[in-house]
């Protein structure tokens, strides 16, 4: 059942374009938003290379690049057969998996960092996910143009003010925004401009995924106020797992209740396993040496298929000579196979569990949402083990691969989430604060007016373990340097003031206003003028959060 969604009140035609750029596979939906008509979320079905594919709704996350430096293929053209033997005989380097290179360096994730293949040399993070976008914005135009009515005239009349929707793992914070907001420039889908940026909004993947599950299945309405529900959103490279608190009866609005949780346990690391595990097995084997390609064929198709530990399994990768014992190779035990989803599967439970407690909310649905939902096995192992504890997990008929980049769009539409939990304290040497808007008094002194021009204010946050921290003093270690606000007062209101020797100086008074908007957070310089309250936008410098 299609949701159904208010009628657009703005007063003029607008695109939303919706982003998910994952791990191993990316997608998009939009909406085209007419004054007074009701919204409809459509996704981008048809992609270069995809062609043969009918309703084919993501394409892989991978670029070849040659040896120039140049984009020779990307996504489904990518996968093309042949491609590999060119890449290989011109010497092109592929790219993928590269939004893991911007993860927070913390949390558990330097376990993966030898598994994530290396970016190809002279390229940064950055150039690689603009390069996508770049990509991902044409296919977009060119889907549309072709899928509606004079769809050349639709798209000249909605391309110069596009909304995009970014949505991105749960555990990113401000430094991940910042990157992925220097790629949007760089692909050129919006300019570095006040204006620009405002036209980028982010959004949480389980946030994305709980308006997906109201919009497709999940029974929101039967829930009364109070009680509560956990998103399992499980992708191809993290497991994000957010718990919300619906706040009132019969409507949809919901609060978040706990800090939402971000794991590096996505379907890829079960290749990993996999990996990990063949390697070994095969070292006495004559197929050693297919060792690559045999993980592609586990990947593509065994691991998709699994669903019972009590047999044996065969992986395909070539004729009837490749299951013959005599060429020291064997059929796997279903039961080895299971144990690559084990780290997974127990990510999962036990997540859950903690949020459960953690939330102090009557739970009693988990909706798994993501392209890894996709697995029986994930799937039934999650809800064997989370049943004893009353809970029931839910799976919703409509593509779940979709999930994110449909909920990205029902997220603009229609912010069922009003409050969040931070997940840290912000503030200065002397305070903190977790406020959905909270502001901070300064003054800034100078014997040159004009070295009010380029304003730098350091933020700290603090990321232990107390619950209400008001003094750095106080559990120290805990504190880091989060970003830096910078902007120009040279236009504010200042008093000449003279100071013990006779020297004069000047005074500036502005507080730095910080709000919490959906995923992000924004800040702006307020003061007061001829008794009236002004404000004017701050940049945020955010340090790479590599601890």
């Amino acid at each position: 059942m299609s949701p159904q969604y208010a009628p657009y009140s703005g007063t003029r035609r607008k695109l939303v374009l919706a982003f998910d750029v994952g791990t191993t596979y990316s997608g998009i939906s939009y909406s085209i938003l007419d004054p007074g008509q009701v919204p409809e979320i459509k996704g981008v079905i048809r992609f270069p290379g995809h062609e043969q594919i009918r309703g084919e709704s993501k394409i892989p996350t991978v670029i070849y690049y040659d040896k120039s430096g140049n984009v020779r293929a990307i996504g489904a053209e990518a996968m093309r057969e042949g491609i590999a033997e060119t890449a290989l005989d011109e010497g092109w380097t592929k790219a993928e998996w590269f939004k893991l290179h911007i993860r927070p360096k913390r949390a558990g994730s330097d376990r993966i960092t030898s598994s994530i293949p290396p970016l190809p040399s002279g390229k940064t993070v950055v150039r690689v996910l603009a390069d996508f976008l770049r990509y991902f914005r044409e296919c977009a135009m060119v889907y549309i143009k072709g899928a509606h009515p004079n769809g050349e005239d639709l798209w000249r009349s909605i391309s110069s003010d596009i909304e995009y929707v970014i949505s991105h793992p749960n555990g990113w914070e401000g430094y991940q925004q910042s990157q992925i907001r220097s790629a949007i420039v760089l692909a050129g889908l919006v300019p570095d401009t006040v204006s620009g940026n405002a036209r980028v909004t982010f959004v949480t993947e389980g946030e994305a995924s709980l308006h997906f599950a109201i919009d497709y299945g999940f029974p929101a309405k039967s829930m009364k106020a109070g009680e509560g529900v956990i998103i399992v959103d499980a992708g191809g490279g993290t497991i994000d797992i957010s718990a919300y608190r619906k706040k009132e009866d019969k409507v949809n609005k919901f609060e978040e209740t706990t800090i939402s949780q971000c794991h590096f346990f996505g379907s890829v690391f079960v290749s990993v396993q996999a990996r990990v595990f063949l390697n070994e097995y095969l070292k006495d084997s004559d197929f050693y040496e297919d060792l690559d390609h045999i993980v592609k064929c586990f990947d593509k198709s065994t691991k998709v298929r699994f669903q019972n530990d009590a047999q044996i399994e065969y992986i395909k990768f070539g004729g009837t000579r490749d299951n013959d014992p005599s060429c020291n190779i064997s059929p796997l035990y279903r039961s080895d196979i299971a144990k690559f989803f084990e780290p997974s599967v127990k990510c999962v439970v036990t997540s859950v569990l903690n949020l459960v407690k953690q939330g102090h909310t009557p739970i009693r649905h988990i909706v798994l949402v993501g392209g890894f939902s996709a697995s029986e096995w994930l799937v039934s192992k999650v809800d064997e083990a989370l049943k004893p504890f009353g809970l029931s997990v839910i799976r919703p008929d409509s593509l779940v691969n979709k999930a994110v980049s449909d909920g990205a769009v029902s997220f603009y539409l229609n912010r069922f989430v009003r409050v969040r939990v931070a997940k840290m304290a912000y503030g200065t040497n002397m305070a903190a604060s977790e406020d959905e808007e909270f502001d901070m008094s300064l003054v800034r002194s100078s014997k040159s007016k004009e070295s009010f021009r380029d304003i730098e204010v350091e933020i700290l946050c603090y990321t232990g373990l107390r619950h209400e921290p008001r003094w750095k003093d106080v559990d120290a270690e805990n504190y880091r340097k989060l970003c830096t606000i910078r902007t120009n007062l040279f236009h504010l209101p200042t008093t000449p003031l003279t100071n013990s020797d006779g020297g004069r100086y000047w005074d500036v008074n502005f507080k730095v206003v910080f709000r919490f908007t959906a995923s992000e957070l924004t800040a702006q310089i307020s003061w007061m003028e001829k008794g009236a309250e002004k404000r004017t936008p701050a940049k945020i410098i955010y340090e790479p959060n590599d601890v």
